[in-house]
């Protein structure tokens, strides 16, 4: 479970959710925003404005990074990304097919540390 890879596979990630979850809090972002189809951008501004989705998918997004980079709590960082990972899949498959890159990276990464981390899982399916 320690192995190189799954270590490299770990920061990874934990990189990736950090600054795209610091990112969604500036008000001038770092990593600009990519011109969107008018259905994803009428989504997107959808969240937006109800004011607390974004903030709190990009407070999750830096506290599962957070626990990635520690070590702490992976199995229950994994778990908890899943819903989000899996929303970003589908955000993009159904709104921003060109945009999916992104998202297929961070569900095969969630993918990859939850079956390295399978062992600590099993427990909830006996």
């Amino acid at each position: 479970m320690n192995s190189k890879f799954t270590s490299i596979v770990r920061v990874v990630l934990g990189i990736v959710l950090l600054v795209f979850g610091l990112n969604k809090f500036y008000p001038l972002p770092f990593l600009p925003m990519p011109h969107l189809p008018e259905s994803a951008a009428s989504f997107m501004g959808s969240l937006s404005a109800t004011g607390y989705v974004l903030p709190v998918v990009a407070t999750l997004e830096i506290f599962i990074a957070i626990l990635l980079l520690s070590k702490k709590w992976i199995a229950f960082a994994l778990i908890l990304l899943v819903p989000i990972s899996l929303n970003i899949l589908l955000f993009h498959l159904f709104l921003d097919i060109p945009g999916i890159g992104g998202a297929v990276l961070v569900a095969v990464l969630n993918g990859i540390l939850i079956y390295k981390h399978w062992a600590q899982y099993r427990p909830l399916f006996n």
